[in-house]
């Protein structure tokens, strides 16, 4: 008998999601013990020692009970003091801790996105960051960047073009996760100044901006940023994570920069959704945001060589194309004749025991590519390179 209130089944938003086809991929290689695994974005060391110990330091001194929402006083300090040293004067009250990254785009997303709204993204681009607005209910409009041996840009008029009044936001992840293109300073003050004139809200993935191969600002490595060039005032969100530049991946701790007379919205949403982080997690986060410079440089000189490395072989393979990219830990490059990158890829894992992300699962402006992550070592690297030179062959 068919059920009068419709089929058991979640709303048409959730249900319209695109699954993941990187764990697709994934799924292909449960069980097997010889993939050379390179499809998740996720360094091949573990989190630095001192890091560790601050978190069970914390643990053994109790420290196991709930806290404020937005984060205990003593990391929020240290996150506002960090982000005025790399970018601009910024207060603990424009700071919120989050239960990771991702829990940022997604808190920062509900502060401001109502079902309805439009929104822009620069593409090809995580996954998880094109669904987001989706969940929500929002009508997203893509502006895909354009490819060349020379490099990833952005066609800033373009772009502009599709900011049209009305828009809610527009989301831009730089440097950018798939294809490590690094938005230039010039076109950000263009892309400011536009959106400043219509009221539109710039979210700034910035998750990777310690990961720039460019020039160094002062004495750090850091990726142009919008709150280097924004007024007070202005409608700039930046969400940040702590996974990549410390290595932390799997302790789940992000934070957001929002203007002062959002943070109490912030907070009650917070609360309804994961209500704080863990101490012990924050504690490990004071640590590393502020004394992990050496663990930033380390890293970022160690994935310069294995991105030069990698590049230098790719672009010896016959039917590869592949762009230096200028941030990230990824190299996104183009196979001449692939149509299908998850069929590409899910026969390089049966085939070649090498795992790599299909380009299809950053959007459909990835088709014909494939994303490494060169944040492994270089014996690795190069046994991946000649498994794939055989696949290739």
């Amino acid at each position: 008998m068919s059920d009068p209130f419709g089929p058991l089944s979640a709303r048409a938003a959730v249900r319209g999601l695109a699954a993941s086809k990187i764990r697709e991929l994934y799924n292909e290689g449960i069980g097997r013990r010889d993939i050379l695994a390179f499809w998740v974005g996720e360094p091949d060391e573990p989190t630095p020692e001192f890091i560790r110990k601050a978190a069970t330091d914390s643990i053994a001194a109790g420290e196991l009970f709930y806290t404020h929402n937005l984060g205990i006083p003593e990391l929020r300090e240290a996150l506002a003091a960090y982000t005025t040293r790399l970018h601009r004067r910024t207060g603990s009250n424009q700071i919120g801790v989050t239960s990771a990254g991702v829990n940022a785009l997604m808190l920062a997303s509900q502060l401001l996105v109502d079902p309805g709204d439009r929104v822009v993204e620069v593409v090809p681009l995580w996954p998880n960051l094109q669904e987001i607005p989706k969940i929500l209910g929002a009508r997203v409009s893509t502006v895909a960047l354009d490819f060349s041996t020379e490099g990833w840009t952005l066609d800033v008029q373009r772009l502009i073009g599709e900011l049209k009044p009305g828009t809610r936001a527009l989301y831009l992840n730089s440097p950018n996760n798939p294809t490590g293109w690094t938005i230039a300073r010039e076109e950000q003050k263009a892309i400011l100044e536009h959106c400043r004139r219509h009221g539109i809200w710039i979210f700034a993935d910035d998750a990777y901006e310690r990961l720039y191969y460019g020039e160094m600002s002062g004495a750090v490595s850091v990726a142009p940023s919008f709150m280097d060039v924004m007024d007070d005032g202005d409608r700039v969100i930046s969400t940040n994570t702590f996974s990549k530049s410390w290595l932390m991946t799997g302790w789940r701790l992000g934070w957001l920069v929002v203007p002062p007379a959002l943070v109490a919205d912030l907070g009650k949403l917070i609360e309804y959704n994961t209500s704080c982080a863990p101490v012990f997690v924050q504690r490990a986060g004071i640590a590393a945001v502020t004394d992990g410079e050496p663990v930033v440089r380390r890293s970022l000189e160690r994935f310069r060589r294995a991105r030069d490395f990698l590049v230098r072989e790719l672009r010896s393979m016959p039917r590869v194309e592949a762009a230096i990219p200028d941030g990230t830990m990824y190299a996104f490059f183009r196979v001449a004749g692939m149509t299908d990158s998850l069929a590409f890829c899910k026969r390089l894992v049966r085939e070649q025991g090498l795992g790599l992300a299909p380009g299809a699962a950053f959007g459909p402006e990835g088709e014909g590519y494939v994303r490494w992550c060169f944040a492994a070592e270089q014996d690795r690297l190069a046994d991946g390179v000649a498994r794939l030179r055989r696949a290739l062959d």
